[in-house]
């Protein structure tokens, strides 16, 4: 009987072995490239510029926008107390959060604001429909959806190294951040959404 125990995996050696592993002389390791920076930059620019425009709708009423008071009955609508100041921060992060994300300053952070407002706006259309095709159109969650998802890509991902937050501690390793602003982000929403409605 052999002197250490093996295991019942085919080619996992004993627990004894000190024998490095094989390694295959052909496989390259997987690196950051250009285009995946260029790729997160487009993909902030998107995000970050859709809500930074949503934003000055909302604070200061160009583009068509309804300004902080015709948000705030759009909110009433939905039933929500304290409508003018949530019609306020709701207005403000889009357009700071917006900027933020656009320039890559405090990515994960940012990108977590606005998943907590795309977390809100699917919650409250839910049962419109999930396409803007659809006949319930003006109220579907297709949009939300699509920019809620890619405001929690950018707070998992990180900006890329073209962004001012390049070199910060959440650039370099930005799942741990991305997690923790992940969890803001949802219990921001979750919050607004049980205590202000």
């Amino acid at each position: 009987m052999s002197e250490h125990p093996t295991s019942v995996f085919p080619n996992a050696g004993s627990f004894g072995d000190t024998d490095p592993a094989p390694t295959r002389p052909n496989r390259r390791e997987l690196t950051w490239n250009r285009g995946t920076d260029v790729g997160l930059l487009l993909l902030r620019f998107g995000v970050g510029g859709t809500f930074f425009a949503h934003g000055m709708q909302k604070v200061f009423g160009l583009w068509g926008g309804p300004g902080i008071d015709g948000f705030a009955q759009v909110l009433e609508g939905f039933g929500f107390r304290e409508a003018v100041t949530l019609s306020w921060v709701t207005g403000v992060t889009e357009l700071v959060a917006g900027a933020f994300v656009v320039l890559g300053v405090a990515t994960p952070l940012a990108a977590a604001g606005l998943l907590a407002i795309m977390i809100n706006s699917v919650a409250l259309k839910f049962g419109n429909g999930f396409f803007i095709a659809s006949p319930a159109g003006a109220g579907a969650v297709e949009l939300d959806v699509v920019l809620g998802l890619a405001a929690a890509a950018l707070v998992l991902t990180g900006p890329g190294r073209i962004a001012l937050d390049n070199g910060r501690t959440w650039h370099r390793r930005p799942a741990p951040w991305g997690v923790l602003a992940l969890v803001v982000g949802v219990a921001a929403a979750v919050l607004v959404l049980l205590l202000l409605r």
